[in-house]
Order: C-alpha cells, then sequence, then structure tokens
C-alpha cells in the first residue's frame, strides 16, 4: 500500500503544465489574459464647408392705402359717375368695371391685379383678352370692384365687364369682340340638390335587399 501511494505522487510530480499553445494535442495549455493596449485618438483639425444662398426677397406689394389714394385721385366721384363703365356677371361674382385711358394697369378692390388673382396665369389672361382683342392692353387703365364667387368667376366677370365697356368707347368694337364670344353672358350655374338625391344628380347607392 505504502508502495502504491509513493508511485502516484512521483507520478503526479512529474507530471507539468505548459503555459504555451502546443501543437501536441495530449498537452494541456492554458490561454493567457488578452492584453489591452491603449488607443490613442489625435485630435486633427477638421474644416467645415459652409454654403451661403442667397434668396432674391419678393417684391413687396404697394399699399392697399396708397392704392385707394390713387384709384379716388383718378375716379372723382367713384365708380357710378364714370363714362367708360360695364357690368360683368359669371356664376355669383358680379364686377362693375371702369376703363381710362393709361398704360394698362390692372386695380381690383384697391389691389394689383396680379396679386388679386393669386397670379394665376389663367385667370390673368381672362381679363386682357378683350383689350388683346382689339389692341388695346397699353392704352387703358382698368378699375374693378367685384365681389361674389370666387377668384375664378370674378375673373371671367371682369372679362365680360371690360367686353361691354369698351361698347361705350366705339359702337366699332362689336363685331370683333361678338366674333370672340366675348360679349356673351355665360349663364352656366350650378343645379340645385334635389330632393332624395345626394347632390343635383348623384342617388345614394342602391340595395334591392
Amino acid at each position: 500500500m505504502a508502495l502504491s501511494i509513493s508511485s502516484l505522487a512521483s507520478s503526479l510530480s512529474s507530471l507539468s503544465f505548459s503555459s504555451q499553445i502546443s501543437r501536441n494535442p495530449n498537452s494541456i495549455s492554458i490561454p493567457q489574459p488578452p492584453k489591452t493596449f491603449p488607443i490613442s485618438f489625435s485630435s486633427k483639425t477638421t474644416r467645415s464647408l459652409s454654403i451661403a444662398a442667397t434668396v432674391a426677397a419678393p417684391a413687396e406689394a404697394e399699399p392697399v392705402e396708397n392704392l385707394k389714394k390713387y384709384v379716388k385721385s383718378r375716379l372723382p366721384g367713384g365708380f357710378a359717375a364714370q363714362t367708360i363703365i360695364g357690368t360683368g356677371r359669371r356664376k355669383c361674382a358680379i364686377a362693375r368695371v371702369v376703363l381710362q385711358e393709361g398704360t394698362g394697369k390692372f386695380i381690383i378692390n384697391y389691389r394689383d391685379a396680379k396679386e388679386y388673382l393669386q397670379g394665376n396665369p389663367l385667370w390673368l389672361q381672362y381679363i386682357k383678352v378683350p383689350l388683346v382683342t382689339l389692341g388695346y392692353e397699353t392704352s387703358y387703365d382698368v378699375f374693378v370692384k367685384a365681389h361674389g364667387g370666387g377668384l375664378s368667376g370674378q375673373a371671367q366677370a371682369i372679362s365680360l365687364g371690360i367686353a361691354r365697356a369698351l361698347l361705350k368707347v366705339s359702337a366699332d368694337h362689336r363685331s370683333p369682340l361678338k366674333k370672340e364670344g366675348l360679349l356673351t353672358r355665360d349663364s352656366r350655374v350650378v343645379e340645385r340638390k334635389k330632393v332624395g338625391l345626394k347632390k343635383a344628380r348623384k342617388a345614394p347607392q342602391f340595395s334591392k335587399r
């Protein structure tokens, strides 16, 4: 018994551990913990790219008070006291138009026409067609009082009012204006809603059961 214990102790003492990685599969290797390496960040000067954009400021509209004074100075006695005047209607819009010799200004409700009609090219074309037809686009200033309806209806009402006012300038203007259909009052309006229907003609969905 004492012999077997002494032989076991001698065999254990002969056993050695290697701390290095060995290619021999029979040897036991203990890996070392990973070493930490300090990382240093070098501060470099960064250049920031700045882009400066210049936006052109919109042209300021002329104040309403100044235009009111201008219109009153051009139209003494108001709209009703003028001689070259015409009334146009479209849907629910009504426009009273006064023409005076000038340079082609359009003033609607004491505001510039381009500002009042929100720069819409179609509406601006409506109000210029009668004068362009006769070649008077730079010969008359147009002063308008419009109310009712929307801007589209008011623009077409102004067109009819200008055409009717041009008839008072000369009776010879009737033929070219009538040929372009500028003297015809557009009688189309929104059709009224009917009882039992959703709109003028739209019916509710049919259900058999």
